[in-house]
C-alpha cells in the first residue's frame, strides 16, 4: 500500500493529516482514502493554489491539494453540525458530498486559474473536473455516482450541492482562510467554524441562524478585501500577464513551424487549438491534460530563455528572474492612443516589429463584486422563523454596497528602461 509522507498518523479505520490551518484533518479509510490516493488527486500537489501570488506573498506556495483537504475538513463538520440540528442526512450522502469536496478542483491546469482560455479555450476547470470525476469513478468500481450526482446539482437534497458550490460554500470558506494564513493577510481570517455552527437548512436550502449575521458580515468583508489584495493584486496581475503572453508566443511559434522544447503535454497543448470539441472528439486529450502540472511549465522557461526567438527568451527570463510587467491601475478605460505610444515605444527599444510588441504588453479590465444577488442567496433564519436576505438583514451593509462591482483597468508592459 502507497504511504504518504504527509499523514501524520494513522488509526485503525482512518488516516490522520496535521494541517497547519486546520490541525488534525481525518481521512476515513475505504472510499473517501481511495480518492485520496488516486493519481488525479495527487496531481494536486504540483499545482499551486494561488498561482504566481507568491511574487508578492513568499509564503503563498501552498498546493490546490492542502485546499482539497481543507474543504473536505470543512465539509465533514458542517455535515455534523446541521445532523446534530436535526437535518436527516444518510450516512451515504454524507460521504458522497465529501467525496464531492474532494474532487472539486481536480480538473484545475498549471497555475490554477491563471492559464485558463490560454491552453485551452471553450471549457472550464469545472467540465474537466467532472471528466476526471468519471474517470476516477471507473477506477473505483463505480462508487462515486451519488458524489457526481451532487456535484452536478442534480441530487434531490439540493442543499448538499449548496455546500460544495454557492456564496457560502465549504470551498471558499477554506481558500480564504488559507490564503490569508499563507500569504500573512490577516483580514481575510474568516470565522469558518463559527459560520458552519450557524449553518442550517429550510425549505431544503441552507440558511444561516441569526446569531450568525455578524460572522457573515465579516465574511463578505474579508472576502473583497482578499480579492483586491491578494488574488487581484496588481503585482500578482502583472506577473500572470507575462506567463501567460510567454505561452501565446510559445503557441504562435509553434505554429508557424518551429520546435520548443517541452514536455509532451505541454507540447499537445501549445501546439494545437484545444477547445470543448477537440476535447469530446480527441480521447487522448484529457491524458495529456492529467499530465500538466506547474513543473511543466518552469521547465519549459528554462530552455526558452535561451532561444534564439528575443520575444520568448526575453518573456521566459521575465519570469525566472522575476522582471515583472510594469502595472498601471485605471479607474477609466484606458486611452487608445495611450496604448499605440506604448507598442511603438517598446518596439524602438526592444528592436522587434510593432505588431510583435502586443507580446510584451496586455490591458486587461478587472472587476468584482463581494456578493451576487443573481447567484445563491445568503438567508437570515430568525427566531421567529422568518427569513430575510443579508442584503435587508445587515445594518451595516447594504444591497447596493454588497452588489457594487469594483471595475479596475489594468496596463501591464514590458520595462524596458531601468
Amino acid at each position: 500500500m502507497l504511504i504518504f509522507s504527509y499523514f501524520c498518523a494513522t488509526m485503525t479505520d482512518t488516516k490522520i493529516v496535521n494541517d497547519p490551518v486546520f490541525g488534525f484533518i481525518k481521512i476515513p479509510r475505504g472510499l473517501l482514502y481511495d480518492i485520496v490516493r488516486h493519481p488525479l488527486f495527487q496531481r494536486l500537489n504540483r499545482i499551486n493554489q494561488l498561482g504566481l501570488a507568491s511574487v508578492v506573498y513568499p509564503g503563498a506556495r501552498h498546493t490546490r491539494f492542502q485546499h482539497s483537504l481543507g474543504a473536505f475538513h470543512l465539509m465533514s463538520e458542517a455535515i455534523l453540525s446541521l445532523q446534530q440540528k436535526g437535518n436527516f442526512i444518510f450516512d451515504s450522502e454524507a460521504e458522497a458530498v465529501e467525496a464531492a469536496i474532494l474532487m472539486h478542483d481536480i480538473g484545475h491546469g498549471p497555475f490554477s486559474h491563471v492559464l485558463e482560455d490560454t491552453l485551452i479555450h471553450g471549457i472550464s476547470h469545472e467540465d474537466i473536473s467532472l471528466m476526471m470525476m468519471e474517470q476516477i469513478n471507473h477506477d473505483l468500481g463505480q462508487r462515486l455516482g451519488m458524489a457526481i450526482a451532487i456535484f452536478r446539482d442534480q441530487y434531490p437534497k439540493r442543499f448538499l450541492h449548496q455546500l460544495i458550490s454557492s456564496q457560502l460554500d465549504m470551498d471558499r470558506l477554506d481558500y480564504l482562510r488559507r490564503d490569508s494564513f499563507f500569504t500573512g493577510v490577516t483580514e481575510g481570517n474568516i470565522g469558518s467554524a463559527r459560520i458552519i455552527k450557524m449553518l442550517n437548512v429550510v425549505d431544503d436550502r441552507l440558511v444561516v441562524e441569526q446569531k450568525g449575521i455578524y460572522s457573515i458580515e465579516n465574511y463578505l468583508t474579508s472576502r473583497r478585501l482578499m480579492y483586491w489584495q491578494v488574488y487581484l493584486h496588481k503585482t500578482a496581475v502583472a506577473c500572470e500577464k507575462v506567463l501567460v503572453n510567454m505561452l501565446m508566443r510559445a503557441r504562435d511559434l509553434t505554429r508557424m513551424g518551429e520546435t520548443l522544447f517541452a514536455s509532451p503535454a505541454l507540447a499537445y497543448f501549445i501546439g494545437g487549438n484545444v477547445d470543448a470539441q477537440w476535447f469530446e472528439e480527441h480521447s487522448e486529450a484529457i491524458k495529456m491534460y492529467e499530465e500538466l502540472d506547474d513543473s511543466d511549465i518552469w521547465s519549459a522557461m528554462k530552455a526558452w530563455r535561451h532561444h534564439p526567438d528575443k520575444i520568448l527568451s526575453t518573456l521566459a527570463a521575465d519570469m525566472l528572474d522575476r522582471r515583472i510587467f510594469k502595472v498601471e491601475v485605471h479607474e477609466q478605460p484606458i486611452p487608445q492612443q495611450r496604448i499605440d505610444e506604448l507598442q511603438e515605444q517598446i518596439a524602438q527599444q526592444m528592436g522587434i516589429a510593432r505588431e510583435d510588441a502586443r507580446y510584451m504588453m496586455s490591458i486587461n479590465t478587472i472587476e468584482k463584486d463581494m456578493y451576487s444577488v443573481d447567484d445563491d442567496a445568503i438567508d437570515i433564519l430568525y427566531k421567529d422563523g422568518t427569513i430575510r436576505n443579508i442584503c435587508d438583514a445587515s445594518e451595516i451593509l447594504n444591497v447596493q454596497l454588497l452588489s457594487r462591482k469594483v471595475r479596475k483597468y489594468y496596463l501591464c508592459y514590458q520595462r524596458t528602461t531601468t
